[in-house]
């Protein structure tokens, strides 16, 4: 795996983050509170996949980091259920948002058919993170 997604750095789970991993091997990655990204080594994804979660989490610490890629859209009522079933089920309305702009940038099916203003956001974003890439 890359050392840097986007710019953002990948490093290894330290020891709290690798008993947590154990005990959530749901849990593929994740941002980290170091503004860094990463993923589970127990998990059972192929590279594709993992690359495809490092992509997610360094979106989510894109708009954590860049005020101006903050997510400010709405969410569908099937996004809002969605997530109402999940650990996202009592985060804040921007970690909602930011779950939902990470999962489509990286094409994760789980975030629902996006509206045009969510599809708009996240061409934005992927163009700031990877210049028109």
């Amino acid at each position: 795996m890359a050392e840097f997604i986007a710019g953002i750095p990948i490093r290894e789970p330290f020891k709290g983050e690798l008993d947590y991993f154990r005990k959530n091997p749901s849990v593929a990655g994740m941002a980290t509170e170091d503004n860094k990204v990463i993923i589970n080594p127990f998990t059972a994804l192929n590279e594709q996949q993992k690359q495809a979660v490092a992509l997610n989490e360094a979106a989510r610490v894109w708009m954590r980091t860049k005020k101006e890629y903050a997510p400010d859209f709405s969410l569908t009522k099937q996004q809002e259920q969605f997530l109402d079933t999940t650990t996202y089920r009592n985060a804040s309305k921007s970690e909602r948002m930011a779950t939902v702009a990470a999962r489509l940038l990286s094409n994760d099916t789980s975030a629902g058919a996006p509206t045009a203003e969510q599809s708009l956001f996240v061409a934005r974003l992927r163009m700031a993170m990877f210049g028109g890439k």
